[in-house]
């Protein structure tokens, strides 16, 4: 899994995993999500992203080793 910002768009970027998208859906006016050809979710990506989301507080739980 990824996590990027972009600041210079105020875009957040999380990929869940690396395959080739299939289709994007938008789930708002600032929202999509991508899925595979199975309609698996491989990303999700915020615009407006400081406006909606805390991109400046990341805590990450759980890894996996």
């Amino acid at each position: 899994m990824k996590v990027s910002y972009f600041e210079d768009t105020d875009t957040l970027y999380i990929e869940f995993k690396d395959s080739d998208i299939a289709e994007s859906k938008d789930l708002d006016e600032h929202t999509l999500l991508d899925v595979d050809a199975d309609g698996n979710v491989c990303a999700i990506t915020f615009e407006h992203a400081s406006e909606r989301t805390d991109v400046r507080h990341l805590i990450v739980e759980g890894i996996a080793a």
